[in-house]
């Protein structure tokens, strides 16, 4: 038996039989190196842990960051220190939320103008109009009805004043 073929992988020589050669097979001398041929991908480093790892092109391209990842666990590492504070969508500035400023005040869930007790349908209403203003004596609880209206309607909007005025 005559070695008569080189992989293309390995460089290794091994012996393919002629007729395999003749119709162009017989290029690879096992079956591991036959698989690694079907690899078009490159390697890469994880850009936090630095482990490498293997992507097709195709997933090469996906990238909207330009950086690649072992695993989920990594991309979130990686996500959860570009996307906090300021750089979150739904940043609104550091402030607490105005909400949890009345619940924790203990401050009684129903609409201060109708009396409706829905927890579902409240709004907070900031008294002097300044959203940046969160202490309890500012904010109020209103149901979604009566909140547009006092926005919209003076005579409601003084109704309020007298209520909160006799609070």
């Amino acid at each position: 038996m005559k070695l008569n073929a080189v992989c293309k992988i390995c460089k290794k020589k091994f012996y393919a039989r002629p007729s395999l050669l003749k119709v162009g097979w017989g290029r690879y001398c096992s079956k591991k190196c036959q698989y690694l041929s079907f690899k078009t991908g490159k390697y890469f480093n994880c850009d936090v842990c630095g482990k490498a790892s293997y992507r097709v092109f195709g997933k090469l391209s996906q990238s909207k960051s330009g950086k690649y990842f072992c695993s989920k666990s990594c991309q979130t590492i990686w996500r959860n220190g570009q996307f906090t504070g300021p750089l979150h969508k739904n940043w609104a500035g550091g402030f607490s939320t105005y909400r949890d400023v009345l619940e924790r005040a203990l401050f009684p869930k129903n609409c201060l103008l109708c009396k409706e007790k829905d927890k579902r349908v409240f709004a907070v209403h900031h008294v002097d109009g300044n959203h940046k203003n969160n202490k309890v004596s500012n904010l109020t609880w209103l149901c979604h009805n009566c909140h547009h209206l006092v926005h919209c309607d003076s005579v409601e909007w003084k109704r309020l004043a007298d209520k909160l005025a006799n609070r």
